[in-house]
């Protein structure tokens, strides 16, 4: 039940009015504003490319923008994804706003690297943040039968105390494993046993139980979630996974286009999952099982070095963070299935709180609630209020909670400046992009009309071309080396070679013995590393 009140207390933006007015500059943009800019952005003349993915099962637009310029296709390229979870509105924010500045102060970055944003990946459940009835959802329009019991969608949320909000309910009871958290009595949480503690409630989403299961608020309606619809980690006969794994429209459609865009060397995933404000951890034994759960050794060396990077750019420094995302997300995909470095951020946290006794609370929602105190915010808790509820005759039932759309999204006013931060750390991170050099040519003659060409090929940046990941997988594309001569003047050395892997600042030394006269052409590189060519005179 703690794992359900987490998933209901955080999410998708601050929210702290019922009303819904204006929104254009107050408050998270509604889609119909987002589809707006993104047009914006890509209108006559511009860098970016605006394309419809699919659609998802509720009609909305799966959108992705193509910002570079020249040879795009063929330049290092970051892919920057918001969305992934329907509850998450800063996420999008973020994304189109990384877009909006890309486009009109940082056109010089398009000169190495190509962009392509995915700014809202749970269109269907990003609505309810919008909608009259608010809660914290993550699926999409799908209809399914999330408790398998032949009926659709008939335990459902249910506004209880008619506020718009969905919260929760907490229920009197001796056989209760819930009790009020010592340091912050609005919070529930699950008693400790072990410490001698008893419970004293029941604590469910606020609904009813419809189907007479004894469940409450376990058929919702709604569907799929994309973050839970990836390969890596599918979890099967789970809620709101699916049938199978990219069994959605939305998952199906953003994979077909990745698998089609070789250049892609790195994504930043705006979501929950965080490997930016602490590195995840190397486990040797979880990195050699036939099925990989760590990230490869090197690979966390670099996501240790991209941290730091992070944390000297954004300046909010991280506060009860976990790390890994969860079963069939995609920020891990990205990493163990597409083979590529993968970062992700929840972007903003409720920063930490210290008591009076210069102690923080190590409860997430009672450090939040703290937070929201200091800031003023004077109702981000819905006060717990007494209902009558059918299927609990003769029990004091309360209905409340922190509210939806509150934990994890800072209000509107902050995002601007967020924003400008982690547009400032993808730039730094595109600059790292591996780039491939020639470098320390030399042309000897032979005699009898042949030279010999000896030059280094360089990776001149701190990434090496391939993730650990990648290499090992041989998913991604390897550096291919061409020479022009034909075969027949080629009298030493491979027509085509192919190299592996060069790590951060790495070299190899290639040669060849050429008959004949004039010049060559060696051209260098793969997709995502940009492709150097070299012209020799013989």
């Amino acid at each position: 039940m703690k794992k359900l009140y987490l998933s209901l207390v955080v999410g998708a933006g601050m929210l702290f009015s019922v009303q819904t007015t204006s929104l254009a500059q107050g408050d998270y943009p509604t889609l119909g504003q987002v589809t707006q800019r993104l047009q914006a952005i890509s209108g006559s003349g511009s860098t970016a490319k605006l394309s419809s993915l699919a659609k998802t099962e509720g009609g909305k637009d799966i959108w992705v923008l193509k910002i570079g310029k020249g040879d795009m296709d063929n330049k290092p390229a970051i892919a920057v994804v918001g969305g992934v979870e329907g509850f998450h509105v800063l996420s999008v924010e973020l994304a189109v706003q990384f877009a909006e500045r890309l486009v009109k102060e940082h056109s010089s970055a398009l000169e190495r690297t190509t962009f392509y944003i995915f700014p809202n990946m749970s269109p269907d459940a990003y609505e309810q943040y919008h909608a009259s009835l608010k809660y914290e959802r993550r699926g999409n329009a799908s209809n399914v039968d999330h408790d398998r019991d032949g009926r659709l969608s008939e335990d459902g949320y249910e506004d209880l105390n008619k506020d718009g909000l969905i919260t929760l309910m907490r229920i009197e009871s001796p056989t209760g494993d819930y009790m009020p958290l010592e340091s912050e009595d609005r919070i529930m949480v699950k008693a400790d046993a072990s410490k001698g503690k008893k419970g004293t409630y029941l604590v469910y989403p606020e609904s009813r139980d419809n189907d007479k299961d004894g469940k409450f608020g376990e058929d919702l309606t709604e569907g799929i979630a994309f973050n839970k619809n990836m390969t890596y980690k599918f979890p099967i006969f789970t809620p709101m996974a699916g049938d199978y794994a990219v069994s959605e429209r939305e998952n199906r459609a953003m994979l077909d286009f990745l698998f089609d865009q070789w250049n892609i060397f790195a994504f930043v995933t705006f979501s929950p999952a965080n490997n930016l404000s602490s590195p995840l951890k190397y486990n040797a034994a979880d990195s050699k099982k036939r099925i990989i759960t760590s990230m490869l050794e090197k690979d966390v060396a670099i996501n240790t070095m991209v941290s730091g990077i992070y944390n000297e750019t954004v300046s909010q420094k991280a506060f009860n963070q976990t790390n890994m995302g969860t079963d069939g997300d995609f920020f891990q995909w990205a990493y163990f299935h597409f083979g590529r470095l993968s970062f992700s951020t929840p972007g903003w946290w409720a920063p930490e709180v210290k008591g009076e006794d210069g102690k923080s609370n190590a409860n997430a929602e009672a450090n939040f609630l703290a937070w929201a105190a200091e800031k003023g915010i004077t109702n981000a808790f819905i006060p717990w209020t007494a209902i009558n509820h059918p299927d609990f005759p003769n029990q004091k039932v309360e209905v409340g909670g922190i509210r939806p759309f509150a934990m994890n999204n800072p209000p509107f006013e902050m995002v601007n400046d967020i924003a400008k931060e982690h547009t400032a750390f993808v730039i730094k991170l595109a600059e790292m992009s591996p780039k491939i050099e020639f470098h320390n040519l030399q042309t000897e003659k032979l005699g009898n009309g042949l030279t010999r060409i000896t030059v280094d090929l360089y990776n001149n940046s701190p990434l090496p071309t391939h993730s650990e990941m990648g290499e090992k997988s041989r998913w991604l594309r390897k550096v291919r080396v061409d020479i022009s001569p034909d075969a027949k003047d080629l009298i030493s050395g491979n027509k085509i070679n192919l190299v592996n892997k060069l790590g951060a600042f790495e070299k190899i030394t290639l040669s060849w013995i050429v008959k004949g006269s004039g010049s060559v052409d060696i051209k260098a590189g793969a997709a995502h590393t940009g492709i150097a060519t070299l012209n020799v005179k013989l």
